[in-house]
């Protein structure tokens, strides 16, 4: 049975690779059906062989969930050798799980999507390498394949959100992605080297994840070296999963196709941060200061971006703002040390939060691609389908008890409080931050389905639900959105924490869900009671704002303006890095560029020039075009080489 789960792990990302090849390749001379069936039949394929794999996993013993499957060598030197294998243990079982199930959906959704756009080929080759980087990414079985997954996954960001590179914006969205991830990235390649650099100092020359995982309570305990290799690991993940300070990229990235909104900012790469540093748990749990920085930006993060989100009128970017503010809560357990809580909350964000945004692409669709709320209104009789899958993602995101976002959620704010690496003041700004997600989220379900239509009159006429191919995995993760939380039902509840023992052999027991467990239930009970009732006061706030009287927002905005116009123009944290650090940038480059490029460079070789040009005009006086100067020319150095030749 192990070999044939490492043939299934082997095979899975095969197929994204394949269908970026033939796409890519013969985009221009396949019609456009055939290539979106081709890119979503090849992530079909993965997510079957994932699942099989995943089905013969769990039939084995616990203790022997930990595999590796490799292809071939390819990095030899001297005494140290790295392969091209993959470690497929149960969190990257459920990583695979989530990255092709929720990206197959996106890819079907996609082909109603882009129906009619003019580079489909380029789009669907451009996703499954994404898939293909992402599956490297978290399959990977040592620190350079996960690296090379990495920035596949950032390559891929910047082609998909620039996208539309005809658009200024999304061009300039798609450089802004990438270089504020570089950012994080130097930090993150800064961190594997030392790693490697401290190991390979200690007799153990070694980047194996498995290794790493074992040999560091022996190399790296009790040193301030592990603290370093931490906070630079965690650099990284800052970067790519949108954290405090690096996170003023997401939003912008909005400027790509919905459905890439949906899966890269929702399901599959900014999750990328969260899972390196629970993949790399055994190493952050070592540094106790840099879990209490993971916790404290994640929990100002959660916060910080809530209250951005409370007043965006742009549909998407408010689902932006509550993805970074969700993926500080992924980081608050982390630093907690509920590892298998960040990991069950990614799980269940993926599913409401890719079908949240893909309901927002649908009204996009309906709409003629209009994204102001302000300018909607009255949808749910047009588009009845769309309006249910997105209330049920509305209820899940806001931590309303039965939907899956309770369950995760709930997790991570009782570990917040009662964990040994937890503090009441942490689970006090991620109670807050729930309050704030409830309202936003049920303001931005409010304005767009709800109340009077403020739908412009001629594209109001041609409102309608979206076809099949966009509704149908809808449907499918409103259901998941519903029922995905109940394979981590706590004991109070009547579950048996099914997730948290699944995820154990990665984990182990030493961390905050082991002190959960021991804890009082009725502690447990009390603050399930409070995140239940921070989603009600979220919820019955934003009702009297948009529903009972809708008139109450402008006026509290014009009590209020300044207030309101910081929030709105998002604290003017953009603004201040253009001025500090954009800004002075361009001018040191404009500096470097005048002094190296126009007077260096191109001075040399214009002055080069001008040389060689002064002195051919005093030269070419001789060249008179008579023969009979050269003839004298001529017999002069004759003469002279004679004379030399004679007289030496």
């Amino acid at each position: 049975m192990e070999e044939q789960i490492k043939i299934l792990v082997k095979l899975v990302p095969v197929f994204p690779l394949i269908g970026f090849l033939i796409n890519g390749i013969l985009n221009r001379r396949l019609p456009d059906k055939t290539i979106g069936f081709i890119g979503s039949f090849m992530i079909f394929c993965s997510f079957v062989l994932s699942a099989w794999a995943f089905f013969l996993l769990i039939q084995l013993p616990e203790n022997a969930r930990t595999l590796q499957s490799s292809w071939f060598d390819w990095v030899v030197s001297g005494s140290f050798s790295s392969a091209f294998s993959f470690l497929y243990d149960p969190l990257a079982a459920v990583m695979m799980l989530v990255v092709t199930g929720v990206g197959f959906l996106i890819h079907v959704y996609s082909v109603g999507y882009m129906h009619g756009d003019g580079g489909v080929g380029r789009y669907f080759s451009y996703l499954n390498l994404f898939v293909f980087a992402m599956l490297t990414l978290v399959m990977g079985d040592n620190l350079l394949l996960l690296y090379l997954g990495w920035e596949g996954v950032g390559l891929c960001s910047y082609l998909l959100i620039g996208f539309w590179f005809h658009k200024d914006s999304a061009s300039n969205a798609g450089k802004k992605a990438f270089i504020v991830n570089r950012i994080g990235d130097f930090g993150f390649a800064l961190g594997v080297m030392l790693l490697f650099w401290t190991f390979a100092a200690a007799g153990h020359p070694t980047i194996n994840l498995t290794e790493i995982s074992h040999l560091s309570p022996e190399i790296l305990a009790g040193g301030g070296i592990v603290t370093l290799i931490t906070l630079l690991l965690f650099l990284g993940a800052t970067g790519k999963s949108a954290q405090i300070p690096l996170y003023v990229w997401l939003p912008d990235a909005m400027e790509g196709p919905t459905p890439v909104s949906a899966l890269i900012h929702a399901a599959t790469m900014v999750t990328a941060g969260v899972y390196m540093v629970c993949r790399l748990s055994a190493l952050f749990i070592l540094a106790p200061a840099t879990m209490l920085v993971i916790a404290i930006i994640g929990a100002a993060t959660a916060l910080f971006a809530a209250t951005i989100g409370l007043v965006q009128n742009d549909i998407k970017r408010v689902l932006a703002y509550s993805t970074v503010s969700q993926l500080g809560y992924m980081f608050l357990a982390c630093g907690v040390g509920a590892f298998a809580s960040g990991i069950f909350h990614l799980m269940t964000h993926a599913f409401f939060k890719a079908l949240l945004f893909m309901c927002a692409g649908s009204v996009m669709h309906a709409l003629a691609g209009e994204l102001n709320m302000q300018k909607m209104g009255g949808l749910k009789k047009y588009m009845p389908y769309t309006f249910v899958t997105m209330f049920i993602g509305t209820l899940a995101i806001s931590g309303v008890p039965l939907f899956s976002g309770f369950f995760s959620k709930d997790e991570i704010l009782y570990n917040a409080f009662i964990s040994g690496q937890g503090h009441p003041l942490l689970w006090a700004m991620g109670l807050i931050a729930a309050i704030l997600t409830a309202f936003y989220m049920f303001r931005l379900l409010f304005l767009t389905f709800y109340g009077k239509s403020r739908i412009n009159p001629e594209v109001e006429k041609h409102v309608h639900e979206s076809p099949k191919s966009m509704t149908v995995p809808l449907m499918i993760l409103a259901f998941l959105a519903i029922i995905g939380g109940y394979i981590g039902l706590p004991h109070a509840l009547g579950g048996g924490a099914w997730f948290e023992k699944f995820l154990h052999p990665v984990f182990g027991g030493d961390h905050g869900e082991s002190a959960a467990v021991h804890h009082s239930p009725g502690l447990e009970y009390g603050l399930m009671i409070a995140s239940v009732v921070a989603a009600g006061i979220g919820i019955y706030i934003a009702y009297t704002f948009y529903i009972a009287d809708p008139e109450r927002p402008k006026k509290l905005a014009a009590k209020f303006p300044g207030v309101y116009n910081t929030i709105l123009n998002k604290y003017y944290v953009d603004e201040f890095y253009n001025a500090v650090i954009v800004q002075p940038l361009i001018a040191l480059g404009r500096f470097f560029w005048q002094i190296t490029d126009l007077r260096g460079v191109d001075g040399f070789a214009n002055g080069l020039a001008t040389a060689i040009g002064w002195l051919s005009s005093k030269i070419r006086v001789i060249h008179t075009g008579f023969l009979r100067n050269y003839a004298l020319i001529f017999a002069v150095g004759v003469i002279i080489l004679l004379g030399y030749v004679m007289f030496r």
